[in-house]
């Protein structure tokens, strides 16, 4: 069987995905997936994830996270991937893969964290996101963390929703 192709002729698997990312048989009814290889802001990158993470699409979020990751300016490529990576060890966690979620959620975390700086410029605490994803329990669906808002730094929700103590009030 030949293999999917996009425009520019890159293999692109064509099956329709389930709302975590798996794949579905040719003809079934899948999620609309996320546009791959979307040039956005960083703003518009994080914004994107984070509307797709609190939709509890963590692997749609990956992908917006890694279209960053691959475009972005090389100062902020680990950042990048290690919130690419973060998402992906949301999709584990999700699908019930408490070993892979365990395993992508502290590679990220240390990625995330060695870009604080980084991370800082564009409105991520990444030290306390680092906190958060190698804290969270995994044995289940782990809610998501808020990533930023156009207001600056914004401390996490805990998991399971709860304000981080010294943060706003819980949603």
């Amino acid at each position: 069987m030949p293999r999917d192709r996009d425009a520019d002729g890159r293999a692109r698997n064509a099956r329709p995905r389930d709302g975590l990312g798996r794949p579905l048989p040719h003809g079934s009814p899948g999620v609309e997936r996320a546009p791959e290889g979307v040039v956005r802001t960083a703003e518009d990158t994080l914004a994107e994830a984070q509307r797709l993470l609190d939709s509890g699409r963590p692997f749609h979020a990956h992908e917006v996270l890694e279209d960053a990751w691959k475009t972005g300016p090389d100062d902020e490529r680990e950042l990048w991937r290690g919130l690419a990576q973060l998402a992906v060890g949301l999709t584990h966690a999700a699908r019930g893969n408490a070993t892979g979620a365990r395993t992508l959620l502290d590679r990220g975390a240390g990625h995330v964290q060695a870009a604080a700086d980084t991370a800082a410029r564009l409105g991520v605490d990444g030290v306390e996101l680092a906190h958060w994803a190698r804290s969270a329990d995994v044995t289940g669906p782990v809610p998501p963390p808020v990533l930023t808002t156009r207001r600056g730094l914004v401390p996490l929700r805990a998991p399971g929703g709860a304000a981080v103590p010294g943060g706003p009030p819980g949603p």
